[in-house]
């Protein structure tokens, strides 16, 4: 006996020793994962701005529309749910900074349409649908150029 219970015999001792680090092969695997999915979400996100581009839409032109953003919605949570359930600690790190570039950049975007809106130079309506669509964007390549250059 070695004084340890039960349930702790036979577990090799690991104090000092650093868990194995993930290799390049598998952290390309995940990039590449996540750039697979997320150019899924970018391209539903860029359909549904040329859809609602166009001022003048019938019913079923607003029925495509409202689908197809709630697709693209559905796949950014899509994105962001599968890109850190396969995340270590660090990359999980460099998403939510990632995210948050992303979400000052759509906020600082969303403050200057109102401004201009508020000026009379461009109504609100044009920039804003970039702005919006453009978020996901932002943060698909801060986090991809975050873990290319820190890697």
């Amino acid at each position: 006996m070695s004084g340890l219970p039960d349930e702790m015999e036979g577990i090799p001792d690991t104090c000092g020793v650093r868990p194995e680090t993930p290799t390049v092969e598998s952290s390309r695997a995940a990039r590449r994962a996540a750039f697979l999915e997320g150019s899924v979400a970018v391209t539903l996100g860029a359909v549904a701005l040329a859809l609602g581009s166009n001022p003048d839409q019938t019913a079923v032109q607003k029925g495509w529309w409202l689908a197809l953003t709630s697709a693209f919605s559905l796949s950014v949570v899509w994105v962001l749910v599968r890109a850190f359930g396969r995340a270590d600690e660090y990359l999980r790190r460099v998403q939510l900074e990632s995210m948050a570039v992303a979400f000052a950049a759509v906020l600082v975007g969303l403050q200057v349409a109102t401004v201009l809106d508020a000026a009379d130079v461009v109504p609100v309506r044009q920039p804003v649908q970039p702005i919006m669509f453009g978020g996901p964007a932002v943060w698909l390549l801060v986090a991809d150029l975050r873990t290319r250059v820190r890697r």
